[in-house]
């Protein structure tokens, strides 16, 4: 089997899951000893700058996270491979992510209710392979079980062609594109608004 035909081999074995109590330990593997980036535990976007920046000791934001969790509240999408999270997005209703409420470019556009995705963690060993589409679409397919209408999010659209990974976390604006979000506001031009939205 070709190395394209392999990598198709694992996409399809992709499954995706929303992070609940049950598989807490997944995403804590998956983030690993740094929290992802910095000790941040997809907590950028939901705290305030001080307490965000507060929680990078002391397991701060992890805990905080995981505060978010045991309340049964939506935090986000897994993607996994044979059973092992390799992927993971934010997603939530927008209005949970204190940093979107404040945004002066990426303020509401309407009065639809929407779930945002601002941020995106893939494991270093399977990037650049299509992943983030696949997620997305699993996302997708979440928000059409859970009568989620608007999906937005606020991707990259990258001066270079190799942008570092380190600056890829809101997701390329090409991922959106293959998934089959449509531009909603160019306020940004490096990082437009991006909707999907769910047909009935």
């Amino acid at each position: 089997m070709n190395e394209k035909n392999l990598n198709r081999d694992f996409l399809n074995k992709l499954t995706f899951e929303p992070l609940t109590k049950s598989n807490w330990d997944k995403f804590v593997r998956l983030f690993g000893e740094k929290g992802a980036c910095g000790n941040c535990w997809c907590m950028y976007y939901r705290l305030s700058r001080a307490d965000y920046v507060e929680g990078k000791t002391n397991e701060g934001n992890k805990k905080a996270m995981k505060e978010i969790v045991w309340n049964n509240k939506p935090a986000g999408i897994l993607g996994c491979y044979e059973g092992e999270a390799v992927a993971w997005c934010a997603f939530a209703p927008r209005e949970d992510f204190l940093k979107l409420r404040k945004s002066r470019v990426h303020k509401p556009i309407d009065k639809k209710i929407v779930w945002s995705i601002p941020c995106f963690f893939i494991d270093k060993n399977v990037r650049r392979k299509g992943v983030s589409v696949e997620l997305l679409k699993g996302v997708i397919a979440y928000a059409e079980d859970n009568n989620i209408e608007v999906i937005e999010a606020y991707p990259t659209i990258p001066a270079k062609e190799n942008l570092p990974d380190s600056f890829a976390w809101t997701g390329l604006n090409r991922s959106f594109e293959c998934a089959g979000f449509e531009v909603a506001d160019r306020t940004s031009k490096n990082r437009p608004m991006v909707r999907y939205y769910i047909t009935k």
